[in-house]
């Protein structure tokens, strides 16, 4: 039997701001000691009054802006009701009727909300049967969390994936969020559900709290197969709440969805309303004039600007700080066939020698002056690809300036014809079988005599004046 699958996702990401949401606790990703950022306001004590983040409003109004989403004029917060150990009121602070973005598009699908929202405390199981017990760890309880819903639109694993990277990459574009999800800043649900007729949803089971996109691609292939066994089997899914085991590959039952009536939504009365439109710094005019160059359009200009390949392209609007290197070398070079053969020595060349360091650190050790001379000397065939490669190692090591390491390593390429005719000789006097070859008719040949002269000159020579000599010498009488 045929189905036809849709997937719909939601994805929590949290803001980078320097306090939490709701409170001035500090905002700390990278805090190791449990339950030191905490105030009364964040561990929900009786008598404690929330106040709103305006970064965290600034952050969300932005994300809107990229995606053409429709910024509210009025928004208001309100309490999702339910009660869990890590959440510390007994509600969530959130957004329901009135959220600060409505619909929008990113990587062609469609959205149907972003909102804001309070992330919740951080649980630990420790131990294994009668000795297992739970620690939580209220640091993350209040830091601002970004709530982006899709339409249910979505309509493979592969799709679902390719708009969460490009998610990624777009709050990281705009700054507003790390999102590294190995730490838990990124998170992703799926809303799954498979039907026989295309167009129609079936029963929708959501899977929580996917933390790398590895996961949501395997548990949403995993999820479309389970449905489609049990609908060949007669039977019918239950709409539900599953987890995901990375270690087992599959999904496991939780509980039974909840619907939104279930969280008794209501407005949080100890929270002002946002009147968005009357507040000149929440303008869109004035925050559209704060967006960065957004992935999409640093796509197109890197493409058209210099012709790079799209793999290279792809690599510099992922990695943003390899991107500003690329770029300022190209601003040295200026010419487009320096430029494209720059490209090629950043990515396979100078991303090699990382080590599986990160490029921020890799490229700090190399100045973009130094990279675009290095590559002048390639185009103007003062050095060998195979020099090019040592003095950029040398580079990386820390020994500097690409022509003083030419000239103390020997090299620079000797051009000079009367030099290197000697060298050409002795590979040809070596060699006689192959030079009868190429005499024969086996042109090919030649570069086996081109890369045994390189070798004799240590790689110093010019290989282009080097074939020059070779078929002149093979041409004289002997």
């Amino acid at each position: 039997m045929k189905y036809y699958p849709t997937i719909g996702l939601e994805i929590h990401a949290e803001l980078k701001t320097l306090t939490k949401m709701f409170c001035d606790s500090r905002n700390d990703p990278e805090e190791k000691r449990p339950n030191v950022n905490v105030c009364p306001v964040c561990m929900g004590h009786p008598g404690t009054l929330p106040t709103v983040n305006k970064e965290a409003v600034k952050h969300i109004v932005k994300v809107g802006l990229a995606v053409g989403g429709t910024i509210a004029e009025f928004s208001e917060f309100d309490r999702k009701n339910y009660f869990y150990p890590d959440i510390p009121k007994g509600y969530q602070i959130s957004q329901y009727q009135f959220p600060l973005v409505k619909g929008g598009m990113l990587a062609g699908v469609q959205l149907t909300r972003v909102h804001l929202e309070e992330d919740t405390a951080k649980s630990s199981h420790i131990g294994e049967g009668g000795d297992s017990h739970s620690l939580v760890d209220f640091n993350r309880a209040g830091v601002p969390l970004m709530e982006l819903v899709t339409e249910p639109v979505i309509k493979s694993a592969d799709e679902a994936v390719r708009f969460a990277k490009e998610l990624q990459l777009l709050l990281r574009s705009l700054n507003v969020a790390n999102v590294n999800m190995e730490k838990g800043e990124m998170r992703v649900e799926a809303n799954i559900s498979v039907s026989q007729n295309e167009g129609e949803l079936g029963k929708k089971v959501e899977v929580k709290n996917l933390n790398s996109f590895r996961s949501v691609e395997r548990a949403i292939e995993y999820e479309l197969a389970r449905h489609a066994s049990v609908l060949d089997g007669g039977g019918e899914v239950v709409q539900e709440t599953r987890g995901w085991d990375e270690d087992a590959g599959e999904t496991f039952s939780q509980r039974r969805k909840e619907e939104s009536h279930d969280y008794r939504y209501f407005p949080d009365p100890d929270i002002p309303k946002l009147d968005l439109k009357d507040i000149p710094e929440f303008s869109s005019e004035t925050l559209k004039k704060d967006l960065p160059e957004l992935p999409q359009q640093k796509r197109e200009r890197l493409g058209q600007s210099y012709g790079l390949k799209r793999e290279d392209v792809e690599l510099y609007v992922g990695d943003i700080e390899l991107g500003k290197f690329f770029e300022a070398v190209a601003a040295l070079l200026k010419e487009k066939s320096a430029i494209v053969t720059a490209s090629n020595y950043i990515v396979s060349d100078l991303l090699g020698l990382s080590k599986g360091e990160g490029s921020e650190k890799l490229i700090s050790r190399i100045q973009p002056s130094h990279f675009a001379e290095l590559i002048q000397l390639v185009v103007g065939q003062k050095i060998s690809s195979r020099g090019a490669k040592d003095i950029l190692r040398a580079m990386y090591e820390g020994e500097g300036n690409p022509s003083v390491i030419a000239k103390e390593k020997g090299l620079f390429q000797q051009s000079d014809e009367k030099l290197l005719m000697e060298t050409v000789q002795k590979v040809i006097d070596a060699n006689p079988k192959v030079v009868s070859e190429y005499k024969s008719g086996k042109t090919a040949v030649i570069q086996y005599l081109i890369g045994q002269s390189m070798k004799e000159a240590k790689g110093s020579a010019n290989p282009s004046v080097l074939k020059e000599i070779i078929v002149k010498l093979l041409k004289t009488p002997s």
